[in-house]
């Protein structure tokens, strides 16, 4: 009777185990924009559509150091971003609240990661 209550134990905290970093990485529903200057002087809208919670996103357009950093970011998702000044969600942080959360000009970014 010991071993079978053991075994259901263990069995229970494998399945726990596994569910959980499943549920780490929903998407966050909604859109995420920012704005990119481009060398022609064009202004374009980069966006995010349901992007994934707790994964680290570099933005592809602004990735690379020769190119200007996104800005001007709007966060119209049910989560909260926090917008980071270099890529891999590494330098100066700023956080944006859900549902229409924003910034001027004045904040640059190159990755973004989304949370609950």
């Amino acid at each position: 009777m010991r071993l079978r209550h053991t075994v259901a134990a263990a069995l229970g905290a494998l399945a726990l185990a596994v569910a959980l970093p499943a549920s780490s990485a929903q998407a966050a529903t909604g859109s995420f924009t920012y704005l990119i200057d481009a060398q022609d002087g064009a202004v374009h809208v980069g966006t995010l559509a349901d992007p994934p919670s707790g994964i680290c996103m570099t933005l592809p357009e602004v990735a690379q150091d020769w190119v200007a950093p996104a800005h001007t970011p709007r966060n119209d998702t049910g989560d909260f971003v926090t917008a980071f000044t270099g890529p891999g969600c590494d330098g100066d942080s700023f956080t944006l609240r859900p549902d229409g959360g924003h910034a001027t000009d004045r904040l640059k970014l190159r990755s973004v990661l989304f949370f609950h």
